[in-house]
């Protein structure tokens, strides 16, 4: 690996930072949704019900816990931490003329506290974190308006920081706006009658023309951001889950293109190249979907191309025609069972191979650098006699590394960075639970908000301590 390769962890404020109404920060998207699990949805509610919980509220509490954490980041000898700014915090509604100075210092004390740890940020720009009030006022992306909001969100903080940050991603997961259960979450929409994030009305029209209106924001914001300061790495994220073909039949092998396509490179192209790919007619011919854009907004997605491409890894699916099929579940969307690899208690199916597969993949088609900044293994973890033994998360992470330095020393693929999901434990995003837990840390804390929030080093802590020492060498 580079002797500058960035080892480090990611997290998402509104699942890790908690203090949701503290130092003058306005309610999110997630702050409105209650917990859940595997059986019961997350629901969305307009107001806040006394009666229910929600745990993004205090989530793991980075907001009072920042030192200690990055202290522990510090130890396991991170060289970056990829975070995110809410949005809510900055600006509490979305539309003030002037940002809240209380929030914009809790990130520059964030920042300072990672500088001198000599932890490089990786920051998100909007992860799932838009202001509610942008949801209630404008139905989110569906109205073009919040790209001058976002723009001017940008400018504000890239200004602020610009000599602290030099790693910023857009948004995160950006072709979750593709999929319906990703309205909400992605792109801020609730339409009325709503209530389950996952049995949302769906208008696949507003979805594809909010997320239009992301790909001008993400635009712009790149052109802004490289004039402000042309040190400045910008990059798009994406969801990945390496798709098979089930079986030989050709319409299996059709099918499985086509899933690549509308899941991985509808938006990666979009935001690399800096234009639409030739397949977006055809999909959106096949929802119908006519894309409303405005003079200029080609020559806008064509100048602001990212510097690099950063993406989630989890798991792999197998694709189908055969509706008999067993169906597995995954991050954005399931697929088919594949016999040959085992899943976690969630259902995710485990496939270190499918990273190199991806990464492959993502290089060849891009050639620009890649960033891992989602990988990991939710999992149930058991306190006993005060020591976590995760041999099952080692063991998940141990593959996958194998399996990118492969990609990297056989491959030829430019990798830069590999920040694992849930670095310290947080709120799983999809079904609101603690107990689905990725951290090399501990949080003590169950699925209601109850315990001390203490935080504990688990065996893995250990471990990726000496994998980072060794840059990558040692995975014993």
């Amino acid at each position: 690996m580079r002797k500058n390769f960035l080892w480090g962890g990611s997290t998402a404020a509104n699942q890790f930072e908690g203090g949701w109404n503290e130092g003058g920060k306005g309610p999110s998207i997630y702050d409105m949704m209650t917990n859940g699990s595997l059986k019961e949805p997350r629901y969305i509610t307009k107001t806040i019900d006394k009666n229910l919980f929600y745990p993004n509220h205090k989530a793991s509490d980075f907001y009072h816990h920042y030192k200690e954490d990055i202290a522990l980041m510090k130890e396991m000898g991170f060289k970056a931490f990829r975070m995110s700014i809410s949005w809510s915090r900055i600006f509490p509604k979305g539309i003030e003329e002037t940002p809240n100075e209380e929030g914009l210092q809790f990130y520059d004390n964030v920042f300072d506290e990672l500088i001198a740890a000599s932890i490089e940020p990786i920051v998100t720009i909007s992860h799932y974190e838009n202001p509610f009030y942008l949801t209630e006022t404008y139905n989110g992306w569906v109205d073009r308006r919040l790209v001058d909001l976002y723009i001017k969100y940008c400018d504000t903080i890239f200004k602020r920081y610009q000599h602290k940050v030099k790693f910023w991603l857009t948004f995160n997961e950006i072709n979750a706006g593709v999929y319906s259960f990703g309205g909400y979450l992605g792109l801020g929409i609730l339409n009325e009658g709503t209530t389950s994030n996952y049995d949302q009305v769906d208008i696949p029209q507003q979805r594809f023309q909010a997320l239009h209106h992301q790909f001008i924001a993400s635009a712009k914001a790149v052109q802004l951001g490289h004039k402000i300061n042309p040190d400045f790495k910008i990059g798009c994220m994406v969801a990945l889950t390496a798709n098979y073909a089930y079986s030989c039949n050709p319409e299996d092998q059709l099918a499985n293109q086509k899933s690549w396509e509308y899941c991985n490179y509808y938006c990666g192209d979009v935001q690399v190249k800096g234009k639409y790919p030739y397949f977006a007619k055809r999909i959106w011919q096949e929802h119908n979907i006519e894309i409303k854009m405005e003079e200029g907004d080609t020559e806008i997605l064509k100048a602001g191309t990212v510097d690099f491409f950063s993406f989630s890894y989890y798991m792999s699916n197998c694709i189908s025609t055969d509706n008999s099929l067993l169906k597995t579940k995954g991050n954005l969307f399931g697929g088919v069972k594949n016999p040959y690899l085992k899943a976690n208690d969630w259902g995710w199916q485990i496939d270190p191979l499918g990273l190199r597969y991806t990464l492959n993949e993502l290089y060849a088609r891009y050639q620009i650098p890649l960033m891992i900044v989602e990988n990991g293994l939710g999992a149930i973890d058991v306190v006993e006699d005060g020591k976590i033994h995760d041999s099952y998360r080692i063991e998940y992470l141990r593959e996958h590394i194998k399996a990118l330095k492969d990609a990297v020393d056989i491959d030829n693929v430019d990798l830069i960075g590999f920040c694992p999901w849930g670095c310290i434990d947080l709120v799983s995003a999809g079904t609101g639970e603690m107990k689905k837990r990725y951290g090399f840390v501990y949080v003590d804390a169950d699925d209601k908000g109850n315990g001390t929030y203490n935080r504990s080093r688990k065996d893995s802590f250990y471990w990726y301590k000496k994998v980072i020492a060794s840059n990558g060498e040692d995975l014993d």
